[in-house]
């Protein structure tokens, strides 16, 4: 799943693949503002048919944080 994520970041961020890890901030290591992280967010919703609220992508800080919850609306 992390490399699914990490894919989809990467249609948005001209960064080379290997230099992303779980740990990586979305905002501060990425450089992705607020309009970007939802573009990224509603890619996710579609890649994995699900949706995530709105409050829970305000609260992505890393790629490891986006795992987890896409990980907590697939179990829904």
């Amino acid at each position: 799943m992390f490399e699914q994520v990490k894919a989809l970041i990467c249609q948005y961020v001209d960064i080379d693949p290997a230099t992303i890890t779980e740990d990586t901030n979305i905002r501060s290591d990425l450089g992705l503002n607020s309009l970007e992280l939802i573009n990224i967010a509603v890619a996710i919703e579609d890649e994995f048919d699900l949706e995530i609220p709105d409050r829970e992508v305000a609260n992505i800080e890393t790629l490891g944080d986006a795992v987890k919850i896409i990980e907590k609306y697939m179990e829904d």
